[in-house]
């Protein structure tokens, strides 16, 4: 069996899952060379471990230099004492965002999506307003803010370890646009040479290296709140229509922000996650070799009967959903998850207090990624 596949060709991905994790938890995929990690268990042994770190991109000679140091800057995309830099830079930067206002967010956004009292939730709303709250809590101004905005689904190839040339050129265009744009801005922060003294003094790196990992997370915010950001609001209104009739009041946002936990763990936008073995590692028995591949199923592990009870039911009211594994564990923990979840239940909670909201279509369609289930469109009528 290949562990490998769009969720765009496969209704039932939690079918396979689960048997995977009853039959072969840790399973070695012949056909793509890979390891797939099923089990909670295994899958936190793995996300948890130095032998597994995050896999090198490919060299591409032709991507330029605003491209290279994003990519060799994140946090995401890091290990070791780079990534202890990185992963500190990037929390500062989220401690000093601001409330930004969603609500004034949305109703912008909403006024332009409307159509005959109806509005595409994926469109207008969840590729949007992720991004636009960070941007504003960092008061980035409205032409920088749409440029972004505008950009950053091709943008976000500069996660893809394998590019096409014409992705190439693409992003080598995007990423020098966004990275002055970014540049800029970050210099005018209040807190700008706090931030560089504190990073440069404490792990001895010249000040402009500091301003390039600075850049470069700041950057990765953005991203992480574009895809994160996404899925969690369209997967979570998903839930809430399949299971409308659980919620007697709509409005109560301790409930909505209860429901977005278990879509995290039920219904998460982000199945899988790479690592590669830098030594042997010793798995249920079996011996992960130094250089293969491992690929985590995140959302396999949320499902497993051996972790949460009556796993292949949403229930909100599980006592522990929030340990599920959909934004990691560990150093590489994403930081975007109380953000992610934070803004969802907000955003939800506009929803249903300013609309009667109702469905319209029937089965939804996801984008043709493997390690993201992703809707590709959520049509719905507001009245």
């Amino acid at each position: 069996m290949s562990s490998l596949f769009l969720q765009s060709e496969v209704k039932n991905p939690y079918a396979i899952y689960q048997k995977m994790i009853k039959g072969n938890p840790v399973y070695w995929d012949k056909t793509n060379k890979i390891w797939a990690i099923y089990s909670y268990e295994f899958c936190v042994e793995i996300l948890t471990n130095p032998h597994a770190q995050i896999p090198v991109f490919p060299p591409n000679e032709k991507l330029n230099e605003y491209v290279l140091k994003i990519i060799a800057n994140l946090a995401r995309l890091s290990d070791g004492v780079q990534h202890m830099i990185a992963k500190e830079t990037a929390t500062i930067l989220f401690s000093h965002m601001k409330n930004s206002g969603i609500q004034l967010i949305l109703e912008e956004l909403f006024r332009k999506g409307i159509v005959l009292n109806q509005i595409n939730w994926v469109d207008s709303i969840c590729k949007k307003l992720p991004v636009l709250t960070v941007l504003k809590s960092l008061d980035f101004d409205e032409d920088d803010c749409l440029f972004i905005t505008e950009n950053i689904a091709v943008f976000l190839k500069i996660m893809q370890p394998v590019k096409t040339d014409e992705e190439v050129e693409i992003l080598n265009d995007i990423s020098k646009k966004i990275y002055l744009i970014i540049e800029k801005h970050i210099r005018k922060l209040p807190f700008y040479e706090s931030l560089l003294h504190k990073i440069s003094s404490s792990y001895s790196i010249s000040q402009e290296e500091a301003v390039t990992i600075c850049v470069s997370n700041l950057t990765g915010l953005i991203i992480q709140s574009y895809d994160a950001g996404r899925g969690l609001l369209s997967n979570s209104l998903l839930q809430f229509f399949s299971k409308e009739n659980l919620f007697q009041d709509q409005t109560d946002k301790k409930s909505i922000e209860k429901m977005v936990i278990e879509t995290l763990r039920f219904d998460p936008p982000i199945h899988n996650t790479r690592r590669i073995a830098v030594a042997n590692i010793e798995l249920n028995g079996i011996t992960i070799k130094k250089d293969d591949l491992i690929l985590v199923v995140l959302a396999a592990a949320n499902r497993d009967p051996h972790q949460f009870v009556n796993s292949m039911t949403f229930d909100i009211k599980r006592e522990n959903n929030n340990e599920h594994l959909t934004f990691g564990t560990g150093g590489h923990m994403c930081l975007a998850k109380y953000f992610s979840v934070q803004l969802t239940t907000e955003a939800l909670h506009y929803l249903f207090t300013h609309y009667k909201v109702s469905f319209l279509g029937n089965e939804t369609e996801y984008e043709p990624m493997i390690n993201a289930r992703l809707p590709k469109a959520i049509w719905i009528s507001i009245l």
